[in-house]
């Protein structure tokens, strides 16, 4: 681990970024030029005080998690995420994988979408970046383990996922993720993460092991979804699916068509903003 090159590179990283390049308000004057500290620490999803001690030669070494963290927080491309890799001693992420790297393009676009429901998922189903929209809709998901980052592991495996959902429409839900996972793994053989989600799959969801033997295929593309928010209600929301040039990472926004219920109830959302995101029960219990 080079910790002298690995400090003069996060501090020269964090400061050709401003607030609005990562869609942040500009705030008080600054004195220097680019992000805070507390800022990128805040993007990466790591305390202000471990990245500060990334930036002056003393922190620990870095897990490959909070090294992708980092890249994404600074919005580095392929080539300076591996440079990031390479500073700490690990190698870079095989780029026969969905590279966890979002582009920095993409990441602008995520920025601006300030109104609008949006993130960034890989196409087998992990979620690399969401915007606040995004977060106070469906919940925070790069708050959880990286394990419990991915949609559809999370729909057959997590209860509280589908309490997003109105029950009628679970159904239809179960089948598109396993006609997607199946697209993706036939498509990309040599990736290990399709193969072992559906291994795991099969064995811990009766439901996904009926689906799977269906041999129904079928890629993500935009539609119309309902979700159930605890606080708003529901939202009839339209689904748009863009995709990155390698077709790898998805960039998927949710929009209501302004004068309907669900556009006012979009609008409340971003007041609302991330309170109160358990669902409960009939009887109010959480």
């Amino acid at each position: 681990m080079n910790r002298a090159e690995l400090a003069d590179f996060l501090r020269r990283g964090r400061a050709r970024l401003g607030p609005a390049d990562v869609g942040l308000a500009p705030g008080t004057r600054r004195r220097t030029p680019g992000l805070r500290r507390e800022e990128v620490a805040s993007l990466a999803g790591m305390s202000a005080d471990y990245y500060t001690r990334l930036e002056q030669c003393r922190g620990p070494r870095p897990s490959r998690q909070m090294l992708v963290a980092l890249a994404r927080a600074l919005r580095l491309t392929d080539d300076e995420g591996d440079h990031l890799f390479h500073l700490v001693g690990e190698e870079p992420p095989r780029r026969e994988t969905a590279s966890a790297h979002v582009r920095p393009g993409l990441l602008l676009v995520l920025d601006r979408l300030y109104d609008s429901p949006a993130q960034v998922v890989t196409d087998c189903g992990t979620v690399l970046a969401q915007n606040a929209p995004a977060k106070a809709l469906v919940g925070d998901a790069l708050a959880r383990p990286p394990r419990e980052r991915n949609l559809t592991r999370r729909f057959f495996l997590d209860p509280t996922a589908r309490a997003l959902f109105p029950a009628e429409d679970l159904p239809a839900h179960a089948r598109d993720h396993v006609a997607n996972l199946r697209a993706v793994a036939a498509a990309h053989p040599e990736d290990p993460e399709p193969a072992a989600l559906v291994a795991e799959l099969r064995s811990a969801s009766e439901e996904f092991a009926r689906l799977w033997d269906e041999h129904e295929v079928s890629r993500r593309r935009p539609a119309k979804k309902r979700f159930l928010h605890p606080v708003v209600g529901l939202l009839e929301l339209d689904c748009e699916v863009l995709l990155s040039h390698e077709r790898r990472q998805h960039l998927i926004i949710h929009t209501a068509r302004p004068g309907t219920e669900s556009h006012e109830r979009l609008q409340l959302l971003r007041v609302v903003g991330l309170q109160d995101m358990t669902p409960r029960n009939p009887a109010g219990r959480t």
